[in-house]
């Protein structure tokens, strides 16, 4: 089969991302194999393509960690999904990548596709749901719909994250939601999503939410996080939670004893990296956005379609995603 990849890891150059033919996998017993349709590009392929070497001199390593498509076998134990089905998922970093014709992939980490989507809008929609969705209901303990008069900060509202952590927000708690946004484009791509406020990052953000006359308890770092560190700390209410995704490197937590604060990491790959007990949940909150899409009630990140799946408009994408200037999410579709 097809797939794409790379044999030496480094910043992206005109031949750093190859088409190759590999061995359609073989599946394990919870594995489906699915025919990939579409699929999107994240930061994490950026940092995985720029750090990670193949395991041998010789071998391409094929990533990619969004997908929707079409099942075309199952392992012995799937009991969720039957070939024929139509799914999207972000998949395994610990396995290979979806940037390939067939792709296997855990079940219990995958959702049925939105039937109101095409392919490739509900590609860009997978690996920042999960992470939305871990954001909101694992790290600041959040229920559905809880009668709150609580605020959250985004800061990166405008990324793939931002985008659908705004709507998440929105449809399923009553939190007041501020995103940062810092372009004409971005402020607007925030207000479509359905934020309350926008301030910009380039600014105070302490002097801009306390001119709301807010003061978040829950603060979601998308971006920059070592940058905005010291003043989320004196904005944020005590007893506050901040969650991170990015790599800001050292940070000097003992400015947060003060104010009791809780500081979480979320990385979506963490229940399928460690098999835990709880994998399926990522299979239930998929299947949740998926009817909340066929409901109506949030949308598409995608904002750029670039065509075909090839080494060329992959490596267009990773050099678009480098920029640091995504809005929602970029989208590739069929080989």
């Amino acid at each position: 089969m097809k797939a794409i990849g790379y044999k030496t890891p480094g910043p992206i150059t005109d031949n750093t991302l190859v088409e190759c033919d590999i061995e359609i996998p073989t599946l394990g017993p919870h594995d489906l194999l699915v025919e990939v349709r579409a699929i999107s590009v994240n930061p994490v392929d950026i940092k995985v393509r720029e750090k990670i070497a193949p395991p041998s001199n010789d071998a391409i390593k094929v990533i990619g960690y969004d997908a929707a498509g079409t099942v075309k076998a199952v392992g012995s134990s799937v009991s969720l999904f039957n070939v024929g089905d139509e799914v999207f998922y972000a998949g395994d970093l610990t396995r290979a990548g979806t940037n390939s014709e067939f792709h296997a992939v855990d079940e219990r980490i995958v959702g049925k596709k939105p039937s109101s989507l095409n392919f490739a809008e509900s590609a860009a929609l997978a690996l920042t749901s999960i992470t939305a969705w871990e954001i909101l209901f694992d790290s600041f303990a959040l229920n559905e719909d809880q009668e709150t008069n609580e605020s959250l900060l985004i800061i990166g509202g405008a990324g793939g994250v931002g985008s659908i952590l705004i709507q998440l927000a929105k449809q399923l708690t009553n939190l007041t939601v501020i995103a940062t946004a810092s372009r004409p484009e971005t402020v607007d791509w925030v207000k479509k999503m359905g934020a309350d406020y926008v301030v910009d990052h380039r600014q105070s953000l302490g002097e801009q939410i306390n001119s709301l006359g807010l003061t978040p308890r829950y603060v979601a770092s998308l971006t920059a996080s070592g940058q905005h560190f010291n003043d989320v700390i004196e904005l944020i209410k005590p007893r506050g939670h901040l969650a991170l995704i990015d790599d800001p490197g050292p940070l000097d937590i003992s400015i947060m004893k003060r104010k009791a604060l809780t500081l979480s990491w979320e990385f979506m790959f963490t229940r399928s990296m460690f098999n835990m007990e709880d994998m399926q949940k990522q299979y239930e909150l998929l299947n949740r956005v998926s009817a909340l899409v066929d409901q109506g009630k949030i949308i598409t990140t995608m904002t750029n379609h670039l065509g075909a799946i090839s080494a060329q408009s992959l490596q267009h994408a990773h050099t678009l995603q480098a920029s640091g200037k995504v809005i929602g999410k970029n989208v590739l579709e069929g080989f």
